[in-house]
């Protein structure tokens, strides 16, 4: 029998041994082992039995010796290929745990050389990286060598994979798992240019994980329509991970904090002027700005290395508290449809005073005939005519607390990320560095970083560059048009819409502002329930107005943003009613929106009154479809008595035209009366409506009229209102044409 025979048969005596007497067959193999020390199949399987039997130490000895031994053989490596890939699984399963216990036995020379050696098998990029990441973490003295070829590796993967988002594994590896490897390590020689190159990535990279950008999910959550990732209600539905990388792996822990900690170890390494100990980002700011002003004083190479500490350090502490606000005022855009029930925001110009009042006694609101005629001698003041621009004022943005819990901190964060902003544009060398990084990063295309510039440029009252901001905001929520900015009644059209319809305000642009408030308007839905009344839940607003409150974040709901609405209609509508020539149109739009909030409205009413009984008549054919207060009615219905002045009143749809001689059939008058009548007959009045006037005369019609509109009193005004915006949109944006 021929030496290879033997060995062949000892081995095949010994398996057949260890089902019924395992140590029977260890001296079988101990013998074969003695007689023929160089036979592989022989140590082989000496290896197998003890890592079937998870003997850790004996199973890694005889590894040890294979792998020192048998260097080329292919089961060596495939037993090798199966620990590694222990040591890189997140699994803690039994076997797992055995496979690592066995890896820790060998000696730390012959680790090292067999993890690379591993990965020179590798010739897939993202696991033989990860393969010489597990060398770099074991032995850190090899980072040297091998680190920033590591680096370059992953991201010459990365361009050559065309990867569309910077969120992506092998920049996930580079930034996490590489890099703080890297420039902690003091024996790694980097050039300033490289450290800037490794900063930049990192900062895109965190930044775009933190804002969940549309790019990174719809790359990894494909199955999505693109209109969902942008639904609030739908993004961040799924568990986010990152393709190629477990799950596990894909969560990236204080992402802010890792950053920050980075732009640190690069600072000290470029020779920044830093400060010692942890600062706040104002106090970091307030640094870079001291910075700025002797920053042209340095040589070309100091210039360069100041330059770009302030425009990193600044744009971090601004994508920072950018993101900070836009993710309290809007948080479902980033946490999803599991986030804590909060509030949207919405930035908007305070037009809470402008019925021009002062406190009122709410006891003393009920008109009394008397008590009004004295009123209409007196001379009425009011602040009507103020400017609604606010620009003359400092900027001051108020928020109600039970809206937002942490308004301070918010604020806060606004302020710091426009003072941030407005320094990198400063100067012309940050603005151009900034400028570059931001084309490079594609910042346009984030949504979030948009509603966090809309709201700055409103802030500084430059309203025309606000449209043009907000027309691009509707571009990015997949509008194929500006003008689609109307479409869909979400939260995203709702916000676009109001912030559109403030800024045209605020321009004097009243007919654009009617037309974007009525607009919101259809996309409003009261929640009306049978047999109830809707609950009139609005922002709760001091009768005091503060001079420099002019801008206020508002709740952006329905229930919320519809009195803001009426408010803004009312401003627009009161500076054409009260000018020197008459409009009887716009007089009566404004005493039909003054029922909102009643009586607060009490002074700008009493004007409207004064100004009638000036004229000595008033025509408003849509008086008795939208008035139901109780005292503006008793009030129209004094000034047609002998006391109150007799005034001409036409309040009655089409007064002259019904004044006929003959009755012609009801149905007649339907068809020749409903076409003029409409869009002002729609309630369920209009059978009297169309027959007053010709049966009982315009006298008696006008005081049935008001004994009718006194039972619909009770009626719940938000519905009333809403329906008047719905119905009348022509009517009203003619008025202002």
């Amino acid at each position: 029998m021929s030496a290879q025979g033997d060995c062949e048969f000892l081995v095949k005596r010994a398996r057949e041994l260890v089902p019924g007497d395992l140590w029977a067959a260890k001296a079988w193999l101990i013998t074969a082992r003695s007689l023929y020390p160089a036979d592989f199949n022989i140590q082989y399987e000496m290896y197998t039995i003890e890592r079937n039997a998870e003997r850790t130490t004996s199973a890694g000895r005889l590894l040890y010796d294979m792998f020192v031994n048998f260097p080329d053989q292919p089961a060596v490596w495939r037993e090798i290929s199966v620990i590694t890939s222990a040591l890189r699984s997140d699994s803690q399963d039994k076997q797992t745990q055995f496979l690592r216990g066995l890896f820790e036995t060998l000696p730390g020379r012959v680790q090292c050389e067999m993890l690379l050696k591993a990965t020179e098998q590798c010739f897939n990029t993202l696991e033989r990286a990860e393969m010489l990441l597990l060398l770099l973490r074991r032995f850190p003295e090899t980072v040297v060598q091998h680190g920033v070829g590591l680096g370059e590796t992953l991201l010459d993967a990365e361009s050559i994979e065309d990867q569309e988002s910077p969120v992506n594994c092998f920049r996930k590896l580079f930034v996490c798992d590489v890099l703080p490897l890297i420039i902690n390590n003091p024996d790694v020689r980097l050039p300033a240019s490289l450290l800037y190159k490794y900063l930049n990535k990192a900062a895109e990279f965190y930044i775009n994980y933190v804002t969940r950008s549309t790019q990174t999910e719809s790359q990894y959550q494909g199955s999505q329509d693109s209109s969902d990732i942008m639904s609030p209600s739908k993004r961040s539905s799924q568990k986010y991970v990152i393709d190629g990388l477990t799950e596990k792996s894909s969560q990236v822990t204080d992402p802010w904090e890792k950053l920050f900690k980075i732009l640190s170890v690069v600072g000290m390494r470029c020779e920044w002027q830093m400060d010692k100990g942890r600062r706040s980002f104002g106090d970091i700011l307030h640094r870079m700005k001291d910075l700025c002003r002797y920053i042209s004083n340095f040589d070309s190479d100091a210039h360069i290395k100041y330059k770009n500490q302030v425009v990193y350090s600044t744009m971090l502490v601004f994508f920072k508290n950018a993101f900070q606000y836009v993710s309290n005022i809007q948080p479902s855009l980033f946490q999803g449809p599991n986030a804590p029930n909060q509030t949207p925001l919405v930035l908007l110009e305070d037009v809470t005073n402008i019925y021009g009042d002062t406190d009122i006694d709410r006891n003393k609101h009920i008109h009394k005939k008397r008590k009004l005629a004295e009123g209409r001698e007196k001379t009425m003041q009011s602040s009507d005519d103020e400017d609604p621009s606010g620009k003359a004022r400092s900027r001051h943005i108020t928020v109600n607390k039970a809206d937002l819990a942490n308004s301070i901190e918010v604020l806060e964060s606004f302020k710091l990320a426009r003072e941030s902003w407005e320094l990198l544009y400063s100067l012309e060398s940050l603005d151009k560095e900034f400028t570059r990084i931001c084309l490079a990063w594609k910042t346009d295309s984030w949504l979030w970083l948009r509603i966090f510039l809309t709201d700055m440029i409103i802030y500084q009252g430059q309203y025309k560059k606000a449209i043009s901001s907000l027309h691009h905001l509707a571009a990015l929520q997949g509008s194929h048009s500006p003008q689609q900015i109307t479409g869909q009644g979400s939260l995203e059209n709702q916000r676009a819409l109001i912030q559109l319809a403030t800024c045209h305000f605020a321009l004097g642009e009243y007919r654009q502002t009617c037309e974007k408030v009525l607009d919101l308007m259809c996309c409003i839905s009261l929640p009306i329930q049978e047999g109830g009344r809707v609950q009139e839940e609005q922002p709760k607003v001091k009768s005091k107005f503060r001079k420099g409150s002019d801008l206020k974040l508002w709740p952006c709901t329905s229930r919320a943003i519809m009195p803001y609405c009426l408010h803004l209609l009312l401003a627009c509508f009161k500076l054409r009613a009260f000018t020197d020539s008459r409009d009887d149109m716009a007089l009566g739009h404004v005493v039909v929106l003054l029922q909102h909030e009643w009586p607060r409205g009490e002074n700008l009413f009493l004007k409207a009154i004064n100004k009638i009984c000036q004229q000595g008549n008033f025509q408003y054919e849509n008086f008795f479809n939208y008035v139901t207060n109780i005292d503006m009615l008793e009030e129209f219905a004094y000034l047609r008595t002998q006391e109150g002045g007799k005034i001409h009143l036409e309040l009655l749809p089409n007064q002259a035209m019904l004044i006929k001689t003959s009755s012609p059939p009801m149905g007649l008058l339907q068809q020749e009366f409903i076409p003029v009548l409409q869009p002002s007959i729609q309630t369920a009045d209009r059978h009297h409506t169309v027959t007053r006037g010709i049966t009982k005369g315009v006298k008696e019609d006008f005081r049935l009229a008001m004994e009718r509109q006194v039972s619909r009193c009770g009626e719940n005004l938000m519905v009333v209102l809403h329906r008047f915006c719905i119905n009348e949109k022509i009517l009203l944006l003619q008025t202002l044409a």
